[in-house]
C-alpha cells in the first residue's frame, strides 16, 4: 500500500545542563529522548520519526537548534495548535520556537547552511552558583587580549585535524571558519552573573567533534601563556599532526546559538 508521508521542520532551544547530548541514549536524559517521548504523548496513534540537525555534547546548550519531524499517513491539521500542545508537554528546559511543513526534498543535514555556536565564559574570581550552566569560569588569570589575537587566526579555510577527536575515515577536515572572535558577552545576562564576561563566537557550516571546545581550550592555553600565536598557526596547517590539541574547555560554556538552512 502507497504511504503518504510529510515533513516538518521545527526549531527549538533547550538548557543542556542536565541533559546527556542530543542523541537518545539508553536509560539516559537527552534533548532528542525527551523530544520523542513528548511526541508519542501529543501524537498517540501516529507513526512518525525525528531526525535532529546537530549532535550536541552533554551539558551543551541550544539557543535555537531544529529537527525534521517525518510523520506518516496523516498531515498535523492546526500546526500552531499542535506547537502549544507540544510545548505543553514539553519538560520546562526544552522549548519549541516554531514549526513549518517542508517537502520531501529537504534533508536538514545536507541543507544546513551555518551554525553559529557561542562559548560563553568568565575568568578570575569564581562566578555565582547560578551561572554553573551556561558559561564557563577559568579562576586564573587570562590574557584576554591575547586570546582575542588567537580566535581571529581560525577565520578563514584551515585544516582542523588537531582539533577533533574519534573521526571518521570519511571526516573531511578543511573547514572554513566564517566567523572567529572573542567579543564582552553583551548577549546573555542575568542578575547573577559576574559583572565581565565573554563570548568566543565561531559561525561555520559544520564542525567535527569536540572541535569548537578543543579550539577554546586552545585559547585558554594562549592566556595562561602554556601555548603561543606561532603554535595555532602551525596546528592549522595540514603538514603538523602532530600539534593535536587536547585541552577540552567545560561543556556548559557552549551554546548551539543559531542554525540556517538553504
Amino acid at each position: 500500500m502507497f504511504r503518504k508521508r510529510f515533513y516538518y521542520l521545527i526549531k527549538v532551544q533547550y538548557l543542556g545542563y542536565r541533559l546527556h547530548g542530543w542523541q537518545k541514549q539508553p536509560n539516559l536524559k537527552t534533548a532528542e529522548g525527551l523530544i520523542f517521548k513528548t511526541l508519542k504523548w501529543v501524537l498517540p496513534e501516529a507513526k512518525f520519526k525525528i531526525l535532529g540537525t546537530s549532535r550536541t555534547d552533554g551539558m551543551v546548550s541550544a539557543e535555537e537548534s531544529a529537527f525534521e519531524l517525518f510523520l506518516d499517513h496523516e498531515p498535523l491539521e492546526d500546526l500552531e495548535a499542535f506547537l502549544n500542545l507540544f510545548n505543553q508537554n514539553l519538560p520546562q528546559d526544552i522549548r519549541a520556537l516554531k514549526i513549518q511543513e517542508v517537502d520531501d526534498q529537504f534533508n536538514i543535514i545536507k541543507h544546513s547552511k551555518t551554525k553559529e555556536y557561542a562559548y560563553l565564559f568568565t575568568f578570575g574570581k569564581k562566578f555565582h552558583p547560578f551561572s554553573a550552566p551556561f558559561m564557563a569560569n577559568f579562576q586564573e588569570g587570562l590574557d584576554i587580549v591575547l586570546m582575542k589575537q588567537g580566535a581571529l587566526l581560525f577565520r578563514g579555510t584551515h585544516n582542523f585535524q588537531n582539533y577533533c577527536v574519534r573521526v571518521s575515515e570519511k571526516s573531511t577536515f578543511e573547514r572554513t571558519m566564517i566567523k572567529s572572535e572573542i567579543v564582552e558577552n553583551k548577549l546573555y545576562t542575568a542578575s547573577f552573573f559576574p559583572k565581565q564576561s565573554y563570548l568566543f563566537h565561531i559561525h561555520a557550516a559544520g564542525f567535527l567533534r569536540h572541535q569548537v571546545r578543543l579550539m577554546m581550550g586552545t585559547l585558554v592555553l594562549v592566556g595562561r601563556g602554556e601555548l603561543n600565536l606561532a603554535q595555532i598557526e602551525e596546528s592549522l596547517r595540514p603538514d603538523t599532526p602532530h600539534l593535536q590539541m587536547d585541552y577540552l574547555a567545560p561543556a556548559s560554556g557552549l551554546i548551539l546559538n543559531k542554525i540556517e538552512f538553504e
